[in-house]
């Protein structure tokens, strides 16, 4: 064990009680309502993807085109989650600190991009199958 997990006496430390698994969801809860409130960017994507979950049930979607907008979802909220996490933690730096690591907030907005991008590419291969159907332009 490191030299600084212990006190001075040389005495191991008390080690900690365990979290319940009801803790650790509570705090994750918490998480995504944090990253929900504190930034309009994810108000844009949750609207997409009730868009998204409706168009999926309007048009009949089948179990396998589900778990393509599902994961989609999931994976455009994921990455706004990581950003938002990263912007956080970036306003709480100081100005030194920032000046070398902004370089991380483009990088972090990217990656909502690309799964964004992404999501829109699978949605229309999806959806733009389903209304070629709908409409006898394509052969059911």
């Amino acid at each position: 064990m490191p030299a600084d997990h212990w006190d001075a006496t040389g005495e191991r430390p008390a080690r900690k009680k365990p979290r319940q698994w009801r803790d650790k969801f509570r705090e994750a809860v918490r998480g995504v309502k944090r990253g929900v409130r504190g930034h309009s960017s994810f108000s844009v994507h949750f609207f997409c993807a009730a868009g998204a979950i409706a168009a999926a049930g309007a048009l009949e979607c089948d179990h396998r085109e589900w778990c393509l907008v599902l994961g989609c979802v999931g994976m455009v909220l994921t990455a706004e989650l990581f950003n938002s996490s990263i912007e956080t933690l970036f306003r709480g730096l100081e100005q030194e600190a920032r000046d070398r690591v902004y370089g991380c907030l483009d990088i972090a907005a990217g990656a909502v991009l690309v799964a964004g991008l992404t999501a829109a590419a699978i949605g229309t291969i999806v959806f733009g199958r389903k209304l070629l159907i709908l409409f006898h332009w394509w052969p059911a």
